[in-house]
């Protein structure tokens, strides 16, 4: 996988899926290796994901909306409104905020091998909630069909579809879950790669909220809203930027 930054993750508290870049046909359906086996929470070690487990800074903002050409205030904009007020990535470290979508698990299960399932996985501890129901369903699917579970849920602060993960730069599912479980600046990266490669780009340098919008959420965007609420994002995080003093 290629980024301009090192690894990073993150995500909200309480989402729903919102239908990122679903694939319309089996044409755009993700192949996955026969030979791969899941990445698991805990297959990074405990201090490694302590060490990782922190949110994103102003420089890195500025660094990924370089590297868009964007203004930080949009990149901010759409964070607020996929991963939530929080903006947070993690429900704990090394273990992302997902929405498990069941429909795109049945369809990818059939996609992948069945051997691919991960045996005697567990629930991350400390879990309650909306967060605990979502991973214990994951979990559930991966022993399964592993593969097909990551591809059938949105992870990260940005709510991305795993089927999505050639998009993201990555050579697999699990690469991209991996990252993921990483660092919060990591799925930023992930997400920088995802708009560039699925042709939200120009829509996100233009600020043009309704095309990015039904690209990025899918078809009901306006009956949700998201295009005004980018929007209104964007001006309130504009509006606190600091303004420039004349010399």
């Amino acid at each position: 996988m290629k980024h301009g930054l090192a690894l990073a993750t993150g995500v909200a508290l309480t989402l729903t899926a919102v239908g990122v870049c679903y694939p319309d046909d089996d044409d755009n359906t993700a192949k996955a290796p026969a030979e791969e086996t899941a990445v698991r929470v805990d297959s990074i070690p405990e201090e490694d994901r302590e060490a990782r487990y922190s949110h994103l800074t102003e420089t890195d903002f500025r660094i990924v909306a370089e590297e868009l050409g964007v203004e930080v205030a949009v990149i901010k904009a759409v964070v607020s409104i996929e991963a939530g007020a929080q903006m947070k990535g993690f429900w704990a470290p090394g273990v992302p905020v997902i929405n498990f979508d069941r429909t795109m698990y049945l369809r990818y299960r059939n996609k992948v091998p069945s051997t691919s399932g991960a045996k005697g996985e567990t629930v991350p501890e400390g879990l309650t909630g909306y967060a605990r129901q979502e991973w214990t369903q994951l979990i559930n699917a991966r022993k399964n069909n592993a593969q097909g579970a990551n591809m059938g849920t949105f992870w990260g602060m940005f709510q991305i579809g795993g089927f999505n993960y050639k998009q993201c730069g990555c050579e697999s599912v699990d690469e991209m879950v991996k990252l993921m479980s990483y660092s919060e600046l990591e799925q930023l990266e992930l997400f920088a790669a995802f708009i560039r490669n699925a042709g939200m780009l120009d829509d996100l340098r233009a600020k043009n909220w309704a095309k990015f919008a039904r690209k990025y959420n899918g078809a009901s965007y306006a009956r949700r809203g998201y295009h005004t609420k980018m929007a209104a994002a964007y001006r309130k995080f504009k509006a606190a930027e600091p303004k420039e003093t004349e010399n």
